[in-house]
């Protein structure tokens, strides 16, 4: 169990860009704006789960929320420095959860008897409680509260559909398993925050059910509830080893069960090369049931641009905020990627500076780069670097990247171009070898 436990951690390594600092909120504050914040005292939280929030410098009235679920290995920190969402919330005016597992191997519980029902004694309970602590605090929107996650986040993204249906709207799950997969299937009857721990057969996807069966698995989380029921989008690479690409299907049944619609798509397109959508329902922009393969792709999601794909989904991305001239600069120890960083070297008269921070491990690694503008804002970048003999990049977020070995570039992507002069933007990339250890950037 220890070996597939260790399998599912370097296979998320894909997304992991780093801890970063944050500070202690007191439950009797808001969260200071534009910086990733600690708040404890949320309400009910039988598992201790840690939560961080970010709040955007401008909000519209009644503001929607989105809960932002980490991969194993990960944190709440990490995932908001690792992923898109936090740039689209400035964009779009939306408040960010980022809950934290205390849990050894920081893996999300997703099989015990408390965690697949609806007020039960694990996880969802404490994440739902930071969800109504927020919603309470910052008047928030009710009906435009989402989550999304990937590999264990995504799991917990099913989980929560199924147990909170009168609290989310929708979820985006990327590389998960269906509702109820991972459920533990030995333990002690006495203890039902009990984890069974990996479940192989779910993993490998030998575990296949009936539209009807996993549909009625996710109505028995939370029995009587009559609502409406939360729509979903499903993502995952058709050569994922780790949550094998057979549970993607075993999803759309599912869900498109649940919501009362056809297994049968009613529209197909690709919005890139490889990448297969299709809808189910309908074919508006939010259908009840959208999915997402991605041809060749492995435990790597989400990739860059596929965030703002999940939030085009929810719906969120209707009203763009414009940032505030007169905002707080965030402290030193604000993980904010568009403020200047303690460590970036003094600002050059022009142009930009990139360095690399690397997380290694034996044949692998993530880099994380941090792109530095000089005295005056740039309105775009190319930061280039060389990699060594034997290394190769496989994939890279928030940039998009030119070439896999040898001389490779990254250039920006539509949301991070812009940077104010002295302030810095970060990119990951991550690959086979050893990886590089420094970078150049052009600025436009």
């Amino acid at each position: 169990m220890r070996r597939h436990w260790r399998t599912l951690l370097a296979s998320v390594a894909a997304i992991i860009a780093g801890l970063v600092s944050v500070t202690t909120l007191l439950p009797a504050s808001p969260a200071s704006a534009a910086a990733l914040t600690e708040v404890t005292g949320f309400g009910t939280n039988p598992t201790g789960i840690r939560m961080y929030l970010y709040v955007p410098d401008r909000l519209p009235t009644k503001p929607a929320v989105l809960v932002a679920v980490h991969y194993c290995t990960g944190s709440g920190p990490a995932f908001y420095s690792g992923t898109e969402f936090k740039s689209l919330a400035d964009q779009y005016g939306f408040i960010v959860i980022y809950p934290s597992t205390v849990r050894t191997g920081n893996c999300w519980d997703v099989s015990s008897a408390g965690a697949l029902t609806h007020n039960g004694n694990s996880d969802p309970v404490g994440i739902t409680s930071m969800v109504k602590y927020v919603q309470q605090r910052y008047s928030t929107d009710t009906a435009r509260t989402f989550v999304t996650g990937a590999s264990s986040g995504a799991m917990m993204t099913n989980v929560l559909l199924a147990d909170y249906p009168d609290v989310f709207a929708g979820g985006a799950a990327f590389m998960g398993v269906p509702d109820t997969c991972f459920q533990a299937t030995a333990g002690n009857p006495a203890d039902p925050g009990q984890q069974a721990g990996w479940n192989s057969a779910c993993a490998n996807g030998q575990v296949t059910k009936t539209a009807a069966q996993w549909g009625d698995a996710v109505r028995n989380s939370y029995p009587g509830y009559t609502g409406t029921r939360p729509r979903m989008q499903l993502w995952h690479g058709t050569t994922d080893t780790t949550l094998h690409y057979n549970n993607f299907g075993e999803e759309i049944k599912q869900w498109t069960n649940v919501l009362g619609v056809s297994q049968t798509p009613v529209k197909t397109d690709m919005p890139q090369p490889g990448w297969t959508r299709t809808w189910y329902g309908n074919t508006s922009a939010q259908p009840p049931v959208q999915a997402i393969s991605l041809a060749g792709v492995g435990h790597s999601l989400p990739l860059s641009g596929q965030a703002r794909m999940a939030i085009s989904f929810f719906g969120l991305d209707g009203t763009t905020v414009s940032p505030s001239p007169s905002s707080p600069s965030p402290s030193p120890s604000s993980p904010a990627p568009s403020s200047p960083s303690p460590s970036s070297p003094s600002p050059v008269p022009g142009g930009c500076t990139a360095s690399i921070s690397l997380n290694s491990w034996n044949g692998g690694y993530v880099a994380t780069v941090t792109v530095t503008a000089g005295a005056a804002a740039i309105n775009g970048w190319t930061a280039a670097t060389t990699l060594p003999s034997g290394s190769a990049v496989t994939s890279s977020w928030s940039a998009t990247g030119n070439g896999t070995s040898g001389a490779v570039s990254f250039t920006n992507v539509s949301y991070n171009g812009s940077v104010a002069a002295g302030r810095t933007t970060q990119f990951g990339f991550q690959g086979t070898g050893t990886g590089p250890t420094s970078a150049t950037c052009t600025a436009r």
